[in-house]
């Protein structure tokens, strides 16, 4: 499978990083300091997600990495917030190649999960063909439009902290109190977990436990799959659609 369509934008301005920082679940500043990528998100003022992107640097050049479904509406929020800060926001002809084994020179490495490999920037390259799918599911790392559903997901439902993607120091941001308060108040009783299914159902099918939803499973390789549970109710013989269905985490 491939990996959803992506755009690229350039970041400028003497603003621009600090003026993210305000904005976005993880912390930019190391991007102040030098070369990287930074996974992160954009939420509502209610602590849910509208999108998740990249930030990085590469050779002196700020860069957003954004899921292509959801660049323009990021941009337009983005443009909202800018006020009076000196920052800029420009396309940019730059291709994301995506490598997990043998990277080229110049690539930054995949913030998410070691599994992920590379990301290099600039004139695309020639791609060996990866089960993404597969990777995501052993993994459990959400993607965009499938598990991660704008002004629905959650962000620590969704492993954004397992996954490097959201940071508890580093002070305010739009949604930060509803993120900080599922963190450090409440038991997660929702979220992600790998499951065993025995035959391939659409996205989003509903799974059922005695005849009540407990979830829904969205992507599926070899047998598995990265479902939405709630925890408590998700023990035992549970069926979605016509597909047995065991909790595995």
């Amino acid at each position: 499978m491939t990996q959803t369509a992506r755009r690229i934008v350039h970041l400028g301005g003497k603003d621009a990083v600090t003026f993210l920082q305000g904005l976005v679940s993880n912390d930019v500043l190391p991007l102040l300091r030098g070369d990287g990528l930074i996974w992160t998100a954009l939420l509502t003022a209610q602590g849910k997600y509208l999108a998740d992107f990249f930030v990085g640097r590469q050779d002196n050049t700020l860069f957003l990495d954004l899921p292509e479904p959801l660049a323009d509406d990021t941009l337009r929020r983005l443009s909202m917030y800018r006020l009076r800060a000196d920052v800029s926001l420009t396309p940019s002809d730059w291709a994301v190649t995506c490598f997990v084994d043998n990277a080229p020179q110049g690539t930054l490495a995949d913030p998410r999960h070691p599994a992920l490999g590379w990301r290099r920037y600039g004139a695309p390259l020639p791609e060996t063909p990866v089960d993404w799918d597969a990777i995501r599911v052993d993994h459990l790392i959400p993607q965009t439009g499938i598990e991660l559903i704008p002004t629905e997901s959650y962000l620590l439902e969704c492993g954004f902290e397992r996954l490097h993607g959201v940071d508890f120091r580093k002070g305010c941001y739009v949604g930060q109190e509803v993120t900080a308060r599922m963190k450090h108040k409440t038991e997660l009783r929702k979220g992600l977990a790998l499951v065993q299914i025995d035959q391939t159902v659409p996205v989003g099918t509903a799974i059922l436990a005695d005849g009540r939803e407990v979830g829904r499973v969205f992507t599926q390789s070899g047998g598995r799959a990265i479902a939405h549970l709630q925890f408590d109710r998700s023990e035992g013989e549970m069926v979605a659609g016509a597909a047995r269905v065991t909790r595995l985490t």
